[in-house]
């Protein structure tokens, strides 16, 4: 670009620093007379020892910032050197830092803005979306964190009460990440070890040392919004307050069955007032969406409008807002590309931001940065915080080999839109391969094969503890009239014959009443003891009770892989949980393919290892480590399931019978006492009595778990591999993100609207059908994932690039771009008469050219092109831009 340093400062940076929101008075330094009077003004060309500094920032007289302007064409992010050294050259000054008299520096072209704040040796530039404003600048320089930290340094984390060991070492690998000048980080915990009670802990603590006024706690469903504020309202200070009667917690408005009991709990709505016009005195919580968020910085016709975000709207929130940000779940979109509107909100604020997951991705990391804790499942599990699970794996010949079916074999033919079935006889042999087994083909025999053989297992457990196991089943997809779900409930119920609530399907699909409700009650109440789900209970969804998982579909995501495990990890006291049980029904292949791409270390064998071999493997050194680890994993789960008659009988061989300390120091009694050790352990009572412990008495509870949103199964071809709908979008997303430079249609849809036309219609289709991502595919992924039909190519593009553009179909985007074009002019009764034989076309084709009006017979039978001259005359030409440009837009 050509304009001048002068042009970029006068047109670019005068212009937000003086903007409303910001407010800087801007003078020229031979206009002052006495800084004591500056008291919101940015100084131009102001004099320093090293040479005259582009911008001086003065608040009540006092010099706080210097900024570095350059012309828009040169990179900014190395131009900090100048500000430090205009910073080290300034006279009168409030402080000294290592050198430096000013503490916050910036750089910019107008465009891009650097800042570093010089107290802190370990801060580091950061990039930030604006400059702060002059009430910012003061409240930065007179918070204390020195004091805040030191603190943080000196108080106890175990004043809190109920913390686990490693939710202590979480909590202070973040205090020590904020020491060290981290602005942003992540936590990995493995679900079910307490997440959102260590970060709520910590926001206690950084609340309490003052060096937090202002948390953000941002998630991205309602109903973990609801969650969060009931966690964050209940827990308990060490002065023994409620944190919502020690400090303010304000959230977003809720509806009465976003929560999961029947209580009064009545959170507050935050005053608007404290996200626009921020201030020392504010000292508050505040739990919100990410799509209310996004609403509020950038409006709803920037991101669309979200569901049950109809009261949300634009508003003129700074920078400054938030001290700190904790992005819950932030494997699920948080680290999505940099045009990402989720992106966009947690970049828009200079603040500290923590991210939680349970599964950490690249894409998480790169958005974070910093991985400053790992708790891992398998850890968990050793540590006894969660339990470990078995696995049995079940073979089906057509799931693993596809299905043949030969010349005059009998089957039903299936109406997709209707549901009618007719039967018929095959006149020529049909090969289905197996990732076409529940997308084009199921097998009856083969789902009541693989029923029965999960209730050989569900029938001995509840021999074996007097309970059934709520077991929740992975269905391929619940797709109208198809659906995999509904066989499989249907089976279920034919199967165990005990009555239609024993069995229930949990899904997204319209035809599921209720689905919050259903959940609550496979939660909380005796039946339905099986669930069928596809994916609405992988995350969010806390249910201790689930025994068994079984996988009747093929997964392929990891992370997708251990929420669904996640699902059965957690203690449940009241049932002496001991461990849970996976059922792989391909033969154990999803178990070996995810065997090294997981936090868990499976184990996939027919039987358990008796104990007294793993005791003598430990004896006589084989893989000791190992072994022992799996002897504490075993004493764990007996520990688990101890009464006060079992302890009392191994009070004769461990002190106290108590099971849990005797695990505990296991390693270290090994390590320093091993001969007297593995004497107890070789004992042949003892062993013995490992085995045969008089067990409490069992109480029989039966539930069921759901997955959080449907997902249909169908597979797409994409080169020689078969993807899920939601993996094959996935791949046309990252194909859409990573072409705009290539192809020139994708860039003209995201960024240059009124080039749109049939060239580049046709041009796009053209790409992507050599891509594999022909539009029939697109829109059939769509409608399975996204419950959108027939969605139009443009949505479909723009969705890919930025997840919260709204999907439309043809109709849809035709009717507003006509609608457009008649708002902003005047149309005779002829001339809209046309236009509705122009949204005709356009439904079709989304595109339109003058040629068009000669050749497609809409317009043929009205006259032609001439006939469309007469009619709009001089409009004709730039109506056909209008319209190409509103459809793009």
């Amino acid at each position: 670009m050509t304009e001048s340093e002068r042009t970029t400062r006068k047109k670019r940076i005068d212009t937000r620093l003086s903007s409303s929101l910001l407010n800087w008075t801007i003078i020229h330094n031979d206009d002052v007379t006495d800084q004591s009077l500056l008291t919101h003004h940015a100084v131009e060309e102001y004099s320093t020892k090293t040479g005259p500094a582009d911008y001086a920032l003065f608040v009540d007289g006092k010099l706080l910032g210097i900024i570095e302007a350059k012309k828009i064409a040169v990179g900014a992010g190395n131009v900090l050197e100048q500000a430090k050294r205009y910073s080290k050259g300034a006279p009168d000054s409030i402080g000294d830092w290592r050198g430096y008299k000013v503490p916050f520096l910036y750089s910019t072209n107008g465009e891009l803005i650097f800042h570093l704040d010089v107290r802190n040796n370990q801060n580091t530039a950061c990039r930030l979306i604006d400059f702060h404003s002059p009430r910012a600048l003061l409240d930065k320089f007179n918070r204390d964190t020195q004091s805040a930290e030191a603190w943080l340094a000196e108080k106890p984390i175990e004043d809190i009460t109920r913390l686990r060991p490693y939710q202590k070492e979480a909590i202070a690998a973040i205090e020590t990440a904020i020491g060290n000048g981290k602005k942003t980080m992540l936590v990995a915990m493995a679900t079910g070890t307490g997440k959102t009670f260590t970060l709520v802990s910590s926001i206690y603590r950084l609340l309490k040392s003052g060096y937090a006024r202002r948390i953000l706690f941002l998630v991205d469903r309602r109903s973990l919004a609801a969650q969060a504020v009931q966690a964050i309202s209940s827990f308990e200070t060490p002065e023994g307050l409620k944190l919502d009667n020690a400090y303010e917690v304000y959230s977003q408005k809720f509806r009465r069955d976003d929560f999961d009991d029947e209580n009064n709990f009545d959170p507050k709505v935050l005053p608007e007032a404290y996200l626009t016009d921020p201030q020392e005195k504010h000292t508050f919580i505040y739990v919100s969406t990410i799509q209310r968020m996004s609403i509020n910085l950038l409006g709803k016709e920037a991101v669309g409008d979200f569901e049950y975000e109809v009261d949300a709207g634009k508003l003129d929130i700074p920078i400054h807002a938030f001290d700190v940000i904790i992005a819950d779940e932030c494997h699920r979109g948080y680290s999505a590309r940099e045009t990402g509107r989720w992106k966009y909100v947690l970049d828009y604020f200079d603040a500290v931001k923590i991210g939680l997951t349970a599964t950490p991705a690249t894409h998480t990391l790169a958005m974070f940065k910093h991985k400053v804790f790992s708790y891992s499942t398998e850890q968990a599990v050793l540590d006894g915080f969660l339990v470990d699970y078995e696995a049995v794996k079940i073979k089906s010949g057509i799931h693993i080999n596809g299905a043949f079916l030969k010349e005059g074999e009998l089957v039903g033919v299936i109406d997709r839109e209707s549901g009618a079935e007719k039967l018929d006889e095959l006149e020529d042999e049909r090969e289905f391969v197996a990732t076409e087994i529940e997308v084009k083909i199921t097998s009856p025999d083969s789902i009541k094969k693989i029923i029965s053989a999960l209730k050989k297992y569900t029938d001995e457990h509840e021999k074996e503890n007097n309970r059934f196991p709520k077991t929740l089943i992975f269905a391929v997809n619940d797709l109208p009239h198809v659906s995999h779900a509904d066989e499989i409930v249907k089976t279920c119920k034919e199967v165990y014959g005990r009555g239609d609530d024993f069995v229930m399907k949990i899904t997204g699909s319209p035809t599921v009443d209720r689905p919050l409700q259903k959940i609550r009650q496979f939660r909380n109440r005796p039946e339905p003891n099986i669930v069928v789900t596809v994916d609405m209970l992988t995350t969010g969804v806390d249910i201790p009770a689930i025994e068994m998982v079984v996988f009747m579909r093929m997964v392929k995501s990891r992370i997708l892989w251990v929420q669904m495990l996640g699902r059965g990890t957690r203690l449940c006291e009241e049932i002496h949980k001991e461990k849970f049980t996976i059922f792989d029904c391909f033969d154990g292949s999803l178990i070996k393919y995810f065997k090294d791409a997981t936090d868990f270390n499976v184990s996939l064998q027919r039987e358990a290892t008796p104990l007294s071999e793993i005791i003598e493997a430990i004896y006589d050194n084989q893989d000791r480590e190992y072994n022992i680890n799996r002897l504490i994993k075993r004493l764990r789960r007996i520990e688990k399931n101890m009464g006060a008659e079992a302890r009392e009988a191994f009070t004769k061989y461990i002190p106290a019978g108590d099971m849990k300390a005797f695990a505990d120091r296991l390693k270290d009694n090994l390590a320093e006492q091993f001969t007297e050790t593995m004497k107890l352990l070789r004992d042949k009572d003892f062993q013995d009595l490992l085995l045969n412990y008089p067990r409490p008495k069992k109480v029989f509870f039966k539930g069921y778990d759901i997955v959080d949103t449907v997902e249909h199964e169908v597979m797409f071809r994409v080169g020689g591999d078969y993807q899920k709908p939601e993996d094959y979008l996935k791949l046309f997303e990252e194909f859409v993100r990573r072409n705009p430079e290539h192809i020139d249609a994708i860039d003209i849809l995201l960024s240059r609207p009124k080039q749109w036309g049939t060239d580049a219609l046709d041009e796009l289709r053209k790409q992507l059908r050599q891509s594999d991502f022909s539009e029939k595919d697109l829109q059939r992924g769509h409608a399975l994932v996204y419950k959108k039909p027939l969605a139009d190519i443009i949505s479909m593009i723009k969705h890919a690039s930025d997840y919260d553009v709204p999907i439309l179909t043809a109709a849809e985007r035709v009717d507003a771009a006509v609608e457009k074009i008649v708002r902003n002019h005047d149309f005779n009764d002829d001339q809209r008469a046309w236009l509705a034989y122009i949204k005709e076309h356009l439904i079709e084709n989304l595109a339109i050219a003058e040629e068009d009006f000669a050749l497609m017979p809409v317009f043929e039978r009205q006259g032609g092109i001439g006939a469309a001259r007469r009619v709009f005359g001089d409009r004709f030409e730039p109506l056909i831009c209008e319209l190409n440009e509103a459809l793009a837009a």
